[in-house]
């Protein structure tokens, strides 16, 4: 059997892909920075770097299958021009290397930001969107990172995309966004909410959708990988029922919420270090993000489970590993 190449093998989504792999009885190789940790997996390190086009030829060369997890995922950047260094040029070179190289197909991850949402609606992956419409870097490098990955299946290349919605679970290391929801209610970091929405998945399930993606999945298409719509305030219900501990009450305006996120971001750019509230991400925020999954669960199977218990093993996770 041929390696299979994981990139963001360190990341969270990545993570699970690269384990659930080996699991099935893959040989897995990861192409990791030079300061990222690989933690309790049995795969094959090779150092690269979306950037370096050379690297990506030593990391795809001998192998059968790709998943292309890799991203650079922050809502705030000094630079935005980083982002799109990785996250669109980036896709370009993994995806070129690998159709010199004679790969068999490619799983590119991409992100529920590029699924159109009706407005007060549930979206899918027949929704019209355009890049007018992705709030910030992240989302619209994302956004044209899909587009490359769309272009090469139309050019024959067999590219399956997936559109993960907010995973969450265990090894959340960095953590993501919807992990940081977690762990600033553990820490009682999170003294009011905002009304907002999104749609939760078990990230084991997010992984076990790459997997049918590579099995079944149309080249050219678009999967929305998701489970739960819910708000803010019910995800934070069931952390209350979870931990025993109080749900905040206190519900922000958005105009607060936007003024706080103006005036974080300003304050970042004199210092450097992140905002505590992105005004990125308050902006995505004034969106309920709810979508469906019945497209993958019609042609790839993906039957995902209830959040509650991922949302546990979040909990049991950080508290054990020290983050709270």
């Amino acid at each position: 059997m041929k390696p299979t190449l994981v990139t963001g093998a360190s990341g969270f989504i990545g993570w699970h892909v690269a384990r659930l792999l080996t699991e099935r009885g893959h040989k897995v190789r990861a192409l990791v920075r030079p300061t990222s940790k690989l933690r309790e997996l049995d795969v094959e390190p090779v150092t690269g770097d979306l950037r370096d086009a050379e690297s990506l030829e030593r990391a795809v060369a001998g192998c059968g299958l790709v998943f292309h997890v890799a991203a650079d995922y922050r809502l705030w950047s000094r630079d935005s021009n980083e982002l799109y260094r990785s996250n669109v040029e980036g896709t370009r070179n993994v995806l070129e290397a690998a159709r010199r190289h004679g790969v068999e197909r490619v799983v590119y991850t991409s992100t529920v930001g590029c699924i159109g949402v009706p407005p007060g609606g549930v979206g899918d992956e027949s929704v019209p969107v355009t890049l007018e419409e992705m709030s910030g870097a992240y989302k619209r490098s994302k956004f044209l990172a899909e587009r490359v990955a769309l272009e090469f299946a139309a050019s024959g290349f067999p590219v399956v995309v997936v559109n993960p919605t907010a995973p969450v679970g265990d090894h959340d290391v960095k953590p993501t966004p919807t992990g940081k929801i977690v762990l600033d209610f553990l820490t009682d970091a999170m003294p009011a909410f905002i009304e907002t929405g999104l749609n939760l998945v078990d990230v084991r399930d997010t992984a076990e959708a790459h997997l049918l993606a590579s099995d079944r999945g149309r080249p050219g298409e678009r999967y929305v990988v998701g489970s739960e719509n819910l708000t803010l305030e019910e995800i934070l219900g069931k952390l209350a029922r979870i931990t025993g501990k109080s749900a905040p009450r206190v519900k922000l305006p958005y105009a607060v919420a936007y003024a706080a996120g103006v005036v974080t971001t300003g304050w970042a750019r004199v210092t450097g270090h992140p905002p505590k509230a992105p005004l990125d991400a308050v902006r995505m925020a004034k969106k309920k993000m709810f979508v469906s999954h019945d497209k993958a669960a019609r042609e790839l199977g993906f039957k995902p489970g209830p959040v509650d218990r991922a949302l546990e093993r979040a909990v049991e996770w950080f508290r054990a590993n020290g983050y709270c």
